[in-house]
């Protein structure tokens, strides 16, 4: 038997993922947790096999979550389970320590064989995934230099430009006429593709590698 814990800031994804695995006889779900700080503090006592870990939630975000399990759980496997795309941020993910990586589209066999070849000591990237990383491999760099971070989206950036310029989150909202939480979750999005902790770490490493310089 396979004891899985789900890790995920949204409810609905959990109960879908508990749905999904509900009949899987090798499976057994051994917890669920809403944060990463509250997955760090449980997991270890709730006897895991694997996690299936997202990416993108508030206070500690997947890839810290998943090395401060790995450092406390050294025997326990990760799978990222996240909607990003973004080939720098799997290997990010990948890189520490996660043996998995599967996009939230995927189908109930995709995320059980996932679990079964990880948790037998296996990588496991779904089909999508590996064509992004095979394809970001193959690619030629036409720049001098190598950027460590993914590509921001226009609104990402304008989000950003706002944030350099030191508006307010409801100031950012009324500039770009969006809501107070999408600017949150965009500014969020960005802490975990630039790997900062903070907005002022999110601002020195926009200035030092140039995120808004024009493609």
């Amino acid at each position: 038997m396979i004891r899985i814990y789900i890790v995920d800031d949204h409810k609905m994804v959990i109960e879908g993922l508990e749905l999904l695995l509900r009949n899987e006889a090798n499976i057994e779900i051994a917890g669920t947790a809403l944060t990463g700080e509250e997955a760090i503090q449980k997991i270890p006592s709730a006897q895991v096999d694997v996690v299936l870990l997202d990416i993108n939630m508030p206070g500690l975000n997947g890839i810290d979550t998943c090395k401060q399990l790995l450092k406390d759980n050294p025997e326990l496997k990760v799978i990222a389970i996240s909607m990003h795309k973004e080939s720098s941020l799997i290997r990010m993910m990948l890189s520490s320590g996660a043996k998995g990586y599967v996009l939230k589209n995927a189908g109930q066999e995709e995320v059980v064989e996932a679990i079964t070849k990880v948790n037998a000591g296996k990588n496991y990237l779904d089909q999508a995934v590996n064509e992004i990383v095979l394809n970001s491999v193959m690619k030629q760099p036409d720049k001098h230099y190598t950027n460590n971070f993914p590509t921001l989206s226009r609104r990402e950036k304008d989000v950003l430009t706002c944030i350099l310029d030191e508006l307010t989150t409801q100031e950012i909202a009324d500039k770009l006429n969006i809501s107070f939480g999408t600017v949150e979750t965009h500014r969020r999005n960005m802490l975990i593709k630039t790997g900062a902790r903070n907005t002022a770490g999110l601002v020195r490493i926009a200035m030092e590698y140039e995120l808004l310089k024009s493609d």
